[in-house]
């Protein structure tokens, strides 16, 4: 048991989650989670992500988004705060999450691996923080999935998890369509302006910009 009652306030907090039968509107459908608010700048890129997405962000259960979609976003220590990490995982199907997404760094980035086999068979997708973290995140056995993108690509983690919804949403696969169109126009106007001013002053004038 806890004696912190920053935790235990925490812990409370999902429990009584999981207690609830809010209509699935109004629960995230993905939890991103960390080790230390220093993976915050690391982790961002899933929030950017998801944002872009048209994804809200949940700071109050009892208030959430007006968007269709949401996600949540906590620190959990799989070393410090062990209780906490084993009580979110293990309540995260009852409060609505769909896919976590676990970021963690060090040599010891046990918090994706844990959360994997806590909240089985919820999927979780694992953010390696440093390319120091890549072993650990992986090193799962056999029986006990995770998926795992390249070191500090959260971005990619969030798209991941949208992936996975929209199989059930098809308006997140339009989303993600829109999504991957706006990246090919990008390059298709950038190969267009190349080939139009040439090499030389193509590169001049993206240096000025």
């Amino acid at each position: 048991m806890t004696r912190s009652a920053e935790v235990q306030d925490l812990i409370d907090l999902f429990e009584a989650e999981a207690d609830r039968d809010r209509p699935d509107d109004e629960t995230p459908e993905i939890g991103i989670i960390m080790g230390s608010d220093s993976d915050l700048d690391t982790m961002y890129g899933a929030h950017e992500a998801l944002t872009e997405l048209g994804f809200g962000e949940v700071t109050d259960y009892d208030d959430p988004p007006s968007s269709r979609f949401a996600f949540e976003t906590f620190v959990v220590s799989a070393h410090r705060t062990p209780e906490l990490l084993y009580v979110y995982g293990e309540t995260a199907r009852e409060r609505g999450l769909d896919v976590i997404i676990a970021g963690a760094g060090g040599k010891s980035a046990d918090l994706p691996n844990m959360t994997a086999s806590i909240a089985y068979p919820l999927p979780v997708i694992g953010v390696p923080v440093q390319e120091e973290s890549v072993s650990s995140v992986i090193g799962m056995p056999t029986g006990a999935p995770i998926v795992t993108v390249d070191a500090g690509k959260s971005f990619n983690a969030a798209l991941s998890a949208v992936q996975i919804l929209s199989r059930a949403h098809p308006e997140l696969e339009g989303r993600l369509d829109d999504y991957h169109d706006e990246l090919q126009d990008d390059v298709g106007s950038v190969s267009k302006r190349l080939h139009e001013l040439g090499t030389a002053r193509f590169r001049e004038e993206r240096d000025d910009r």
